[in-house]
């Protein structure tokens, strides 16, 4: 009797046990693909909304959540920033990744340039590349983690900092494309070679002529996001496995022909149906609602300066070159020396020559307050201050965290350029192209949807800010969010 109670008890706690094992499949999703659309503004949602199909964005805001008011909350808004940014849940200060570009140690540095690499599927040094200055933990990595590094994580993008910061450091591979040779391409951090679904990929899609500029270029990375789904059979794990894509040819049709042009209009409608097809896929691999979806943007864009001065908006360019050569000559007479004291001005940051300063027996304080009070009698800078005399600056607060976020002491140089509103520099196309960089809505102001699993339809207008979604995501993982993470989980009811 004893024994007969003791193997019931015994089965009754397997089964108990297997029906936990079960249900606890279920309680994470089989894939999340993350999808940043570059260069996106927030109001090309409904911009573009009725020349889109039902599959698409339609999809994602009809049955999922829209958070309309996604802010980024640094600067500078641009790509490399906003990926890292995105994926990290953290900020430029924690980050590293301080822009496209930056110095280190003295160094103009490419965001993910690395020189210890080698490149994999091609022989161009667009290939040397890696995740090695991104100094904090990404989404992916903290899947990782919690799975012992079982889930498999994919980056693809035809920019390579678009689809290595989003990965991050413990990825099983990041996949960008290499112009020069019209294929997908890795580095050795990732890989000794690329497999073989890539290899049948490149041959079936080699692109002999530059696709970034045309809707062509989206496609085949959509192309490509759904190979990997299928070549790395992501979502046919025991644990949940996370693909990272970003779209860049919107960036690239926006830089070179504006927000309001024809092709621009092309490029989102022909992303829509690209989008369809990644949807569908997964409905029928996984099955809806078994994945978790989310779309946003690394940055906006300001429109053309000179389409909204032809519409009475006030508007302005400024040449970034020409305002090194003008500090460096008024710097040169203040000083009464022969060197250029202004080393480089890269996204709205000045770096002084630290060296040359020491040598002509100046003091950086001294130096710093001449060239900003020099620089603020340019109609088209509202303020330039050093990034230690930010906080009791006269600026508005939330510029101030702006510039504070962006801010990593040892990468972001010495001053902080704030261009008057509606001001962005000078390498646009006078014909209609535009940029983007500035701390102001048109440039910070983008979209961020959930759709998929555990996701609710709805929206909200409260706040959010670009540091949110990974912390949101890793909250619903019920995994640990990434070490820099400084943002709230966003509470979706």
């Amino acid at each position: 009797m004893k024994k007969t109670i003791l193997a019931a008890l015994f089965l009754t706690g397997y089964a108990i046990a297997s029906m936990a094992q079960s249900c606890g499949a279920y309680e994470h999703p089989k894939l999340v693909i993350g999808i940043i659309v570059d260069q996106m503004r927030w109001d090309y949602l409904d911009y573009y909304y009725d020349k889109f199909g039902e599959g698409g964005f339609k999809r994602l805001i009809s049955e999922g959540y829209n958070c309309d008011n996604h802010f980024i909350n640094y600067i500078p808004s641009v790509t490399a920033a906003g990926h890292a940014s995105t994926y990290t849940g953290s900020v430029p200060a924690i980050n590293g990744i301080a822009g496209n570009n930056f110095m280190i140690h003295g160094q103009k540095t490419y965001c993910t340039d690395d020189p210890t690499v080698a490149p994999v599927g091609s022989s161009n040094k667009e290939g040397k590349m890696s995740p090695r200055n991104l100094l904090t933990a990404t989404i992916g990595d903290q899947l990782k983690l919690a799975t012992d590094f079982k889930s498999k994580v994919i980056g693809v993008s035809l920019k390579d900092r678009a689809s290595i910061l989003p990965a991050g450091h413990a990825a099983d591979a990041a996949y960008w494309f290499d112009n020069k040779d019209g294929v997908f391409i890795s580095s050795t951090y990732y890989m000794d070679k690329l497999p073989q679904w890539v290899n049948d990929f490149n041959r079936q899609h080699c692109q002999s002529k530059d696709i970034r500029l045309t809707p062509m270029g989206n496609t085949i990375v959509a192309d490509m996001a759904m190979a990997a789904i299928n070549g790395e059979e992501l979502g046919n794990h025991e644990v949940t496995d996370f693909l990272a894509v970003s779209f860049s040819s919107t960036d690239y049709i926006g830089h070179e022909y504006g927000t309001r042009s024809p092709i621009t209009q092309e490029a989102y409608i022909q992303l829509d149906r690209d989008l369809s097809r990644i949807f569908d896929l997964l409905d029928r691999k996984l099955g809806k609602g078994n994945y978790l979806a989310f779309l946003s943007a690394d940055h906006a864009a300001s429109h053309n300066a000179d389409f909204q001065r032809a519409h009475k908006l006030a508007a302005g360019v400024q040449s970034a070159s020409a305002e090194i050569e003008s500090a460096n000559k008024y710097l040169k007479e203040k000083y009464s020396t022969s060197t250029p004291l202004v080393k480089d001005w890269i996204e709205y940051r000045i770096y002084l020559d630290h060296e040359a300063i020491q040598k002509a027996r100046l003091k950086l304080d001294d130096v710093e307050a001449t060239l900003c009070d020099y620089l603020v009698k340019d109609d088209q800078i509202q303020y330039a201050v050093p990034f230690d005399k930010v906080e009791t600056s006269t600026m508005p607060s939330p510029i101030k965290e702006k510039i504070v976020n962006g801010y990593n002491p040892k990468r972001s140089g010495d001053i902080q350029i704030v261009t008057t509103v509606g001001v962005y520099d000078d390498k646009t196309k006078p014909h209609g192209g535009t940029t983007h960089g500035t701390w102001c809505p048109f440039d910070t102001h983008i979209p961020m949807l959930f759709y998929g699993w555990h996701v609710p339809q709805g929206h909200t207008t409260r706040t959010t800010h670009i540091t949110d979604l990974a912390a949101t995501v890793c909250s619903m993982l019920h995994i640990q969010m990434p070490n820099g993470c400084i943002g709230t989980p966003i509470e979706m009811k």
